[in-house]
């Protein structure tokens, strides 16, 4: 029919150029994020591009979402401020004529959404922390860079080193600050290189330096010169079993966990799948204007509608993940009130 496919064009045109625009703002914005966490520390700079791929993924529901929220809105509304719709109702079609192809349109799209929120959504949140877990519980061998002040991972340990050959395993003019229970040792050599360790941890070995000693209760300095020293600096290793926040859990295993916390994951997990389907009737519903009105305000609105649902969405899970309410109730209070709201609009607007 030509009112499907005029239609249905129109909304592919509109959706495709507002998802290139929302994917490259938040890139852009993922991207300085990163750089910010990689210039602190908190991630490895290799790792910036597999976070950014990982953290979109992440994201990517919440942008079909908005952006077909947006092509829903925008293209409704150029209708009315081009008479197109004065045409249409003419013909003898109702507002709620426009759910049927803006549904069959909008098919793949939701379907797109509820496989990454379930599935993919989970996946990309476990990798990402799996990278930085393994980037904080390095070694603090590999933390130390030339010319730079390092800290261990615990804190304890302060190290410099002025100079590192290419293979990274010798460094020379080597400062270590090392505070623990009480006491305080400064350790500085003039070279040092790495070795392997017969429990295969590695261990530093330190040539023509000194040691000095400082008992932090009762004042007593000792001071030691050494033409060899050891420090044993073993890595760390990732645990198979470590407890996994739960974001990064599949869905499967939150439907099997009693605890609150995953009930409020599966509640937003829910509640984002539902918004989507939401979000079309209410654009269908709030899309007005005319040839001479200013129609910049209802997008501005829909915009607007949209950051409080969303929030909304977050704050189910946070009363959800507290004890304050139950999953159910929460997706039938927020989701089903806002379905029967959409409902109640098109009928308005059907008058």
């Amino acid at each position: 029919m030509l009112f499907d496919s005029t239609l249905r064009k129109e909304l592919s045109r509109s959706f495709g150029g507002t998802l290139v625009v929302i994917l490259t703002i938040v890139l852009t914005m993922m991207l300085i994020r990163m750089l910010g966490l990689a210039a602190g520390g908190k991630v490895s700079p290799q790792d910036v591009v597999l976070l950014m791929g990982y953290t979109a993924l992440g994201h990517l529901p919440t942008m079909l979402s908005l952006s077909l929220f947006i092509a829903v809105v925008s293209t409704l509304t150029r209708l009315y401020r081009d008479s197109e719709m004065v045409v249409w109702f003419s013909s003898g079609l109702s507002i709620v004529r426009f759910v049927r192809p803006v549904l069959r349109f909008a098919a793949p799209v939701l379907v797109a959404v509820a496989a990454l929120m379930l599935v993919v959504w989970p996946w990309a949140n476990r990798n990402t922390v799996d990278l930085r877990d393994r980037y904080e519980q390095r070694s603090d061998l590999s933390r130390v860079a030339p010319g730079q002040f390092q800290s261990s991972r615990d804190g304890s340990r302060v190290f410099f080193l002025d100079k590192q050959t290419a293979d990274s395993a010798t460094g020379q003019h080597i400062f270590i600050l090392d505070q623990r229970e009480g006491r305080e040792s400064v350790t500085t050599a003039q070279a040092g290189r790495i070795e392997p360790g017969d429990d295969a941890a590695r261990r530093l070995v330190l040539t023509h330096g000194a040691r000095t000693d400082l008992d932090l209760t009762g004042g007593t300095r000792t001071i030691a010169r050494f033409e060899h020293y050891t420090v044993r600096i073993g890595e760390k290793a990732l645990s198979a079993e470590q407890e996994r926040p739960p974001k990064a859990l599949d869905t499967l295993d939150l439907l099997r966990s009693p605890g609150l916390p995953a009930q409020g994951e599966l509640v937003w997990r829910a509640g984002m799948v539902l918004a989507a389907f939401n979000l079309l009737l209410w654009g269908i519903g709030l899309a007005s204007g005319g040839p001479r009105g200013g129609n910049t305000w209802v997008l501005l609105v829909a915009l607007l509608g949209f950051v409080v649902y969303f929030n909304l969405i977050n704050l189910s899970q946070a009363w959800v993940g507290t004890g304050k309410a139950g999953a159910a109730a929460a997706l039938i209070a927020l989701h089903g009130g806002l379905l029967l709201g959409a409902l109640g609009l098109l009928r308005w607007r059907m008058r």
